[in-house]
């Protein structure tokens, strides 16, 4: 397989991986006896036959839509066949995350893409290097002594920045890489208006705290901007909308961190929405064991979504203490998930600290590293608990929900 710069997934020669593609390769497994299945579907949002990005209502898009809901009838009804239903099946269905559309508005004004097609003048992120971004604002700041400064940039809506060295958080050249990407701005092409690039930045400080530095100190960026959503940041070219990709994500924006999973099968509550329940993919995989009734030695990030499940699918530890066990759920998550309240609010206090001075930045970053050892001390006793009553018989009692939950 291969996989192109905004993680769309194919095979060389074709454009993405179809909805009756992907369908038709699990229903195959499936009728061969292949138990667990996983596929993936590329999105309906770009022309895979011209390479061009499609936007809201306009007729390639609503063309595309159809074919995939044809393959998911068909797909069911194949299973239906077999025998496969969600009497006897679990079906898990997600998006990994949403997207930003960048573009202008919609013509005509009144078009919905069913009874009238939308079309687009403006289309297509804008493509900006960020090498001229930074020595635009600060000349000299990519070299030094005549010389390059070697960095590096990972090419996203949220590039990660690695300076040459792997400079410590707090080191002078990486503040003042950070103090100007904060100001950074461009004339979008789109609207004609001076657009503010970042709205977020992390160093390692923040970073750990939303979970996202690894074993490997390499492979930790001197710091992430999480940029506007309108913007695709590179280090060549100029300035420019590119219409081959219209649909940003990979940032911190509503639209893209808000999702959607759907469950169906033995033990799921046929209860529709749930728009109440906080949760993210990493609670997708110890709920499907909680209901296939299987544990393991993995220690997970997640918890299981008892919320949407029946009384009688959970095992008897959840059952005596459903209550405790979610008022217990919902406050990890709010500490643990990276979007997450605590996340969210930290990265806005990153931000501050990233762009002031360096008084400033000392005061906060110290705070967040505590903050961040407190947090992982607290996350570590509760999902331990979840875990517990999930995986290993043992009940959350209400006094121990309450005394870990954050505020009681």
């Amino acid at each position: 397989m291969i996989t192109d710069g905004h993680g769309n997934v194919g095979f060389p020669g074709f454009g993405g991986i179809s909805a009756a593609q992907s369908l038709a390769y699990v229903a195959a497994m499936q009728e061969h006896g292949v138990p667990v299945t996983f596929a993936y579907i590329s999105d309906a949002h770009d022309d895979h036959k011209t390479g061009l990005a499609s936007g809201p209502g306009q007729t390639d898009y609503v063309a595309q839509l159809a074919a995939y809901n044809r393959a998911w009838g068909g797909f069911f009804t194949r299973l239906a066949d077999d025998g496969i239903t969600p009497a006897n099946t679990l079906f898990v269905i997600t998006a990994d995350e949403g997207d930003h559309f960048a573009g202008g508005p919609p013509s005509p004004a009144n078009c919905d893409g069913v009874n009238v097609a939308c079309t687009y003048a403006k289309i297509g992120e804008i493509d900006a290097n960020m090498q001229s971004l930074l020595e635009a604002l600060d000349p000299g700041l990519t070299t030094q002594g005549g010389l390059p400064i070697d960095f590096d940039v990972h090419f996203d809506m949220a590039p990660a920045f690695y300076v040459f060295g792997n400079p410590p958080a707090g080191d002078p050249l990486a503040r003042e890489f950070e103090r100007t990407t904060a100001r950074l701005t461009a004339v979008s092409p789109i609207t004609g208006n001076t657009d503010q690039l970042t709205r977020y930045l992390a160093d390692p400080v923040e970073l750990k705290l939303l979970h996202m530095v690894t074993g490997d100190p390499l492979r930790t960026p001197t710091f992430v901007m999480f940029g506007n959503p309108d913007y695709f940041f590179q280090l060549s070219g100029s300035l420019h909308e590119n219409p081959a990709f219209a649909w940003n994500h990979g940032g911190v924006d509503p639209k893209i961190n808000t999702t959607w999973l759907g469950l169906v099968g033995p033990g799921v509550r046929q209860a529709g929405i749930d728009d109440e329940t906080w949760s993210d993919h990493t609670d997708i995989r110890p709920t499907m064991l909680v209901l296939a009734g299987l544990t393991d030695d993995y220690s997970h990030d997640g918890r299981a979504l008892v919320e949407d499940l029946g009384f009688g699918a959970l095992p008897p530890a959840l059952r005596s203490s459903d209550y405790a066990f979610r008022l217990l759920a919902a406050s990890y998550k709010q500490i643990n998930a990276p979007v997450a309240s605590l996340g969210l609010m930290t990265l806005t206090k990153s931000t501050t600290a990233l762009e002031g001075d360096d008084a400033t930045y000392g005061r906060i970053e110290g705070k967040i590293s505590a903050l961040t050892t407190k947090r992982d001390a607290l996350a570590t006793e509760m999902i331990q608990t979840l875990e517990g009553a999930a995986f290993h018989g043992q009940p959350v009692d209400f006094p121990t929900a309450l005394s870990l939950s954050p505020g009681n």
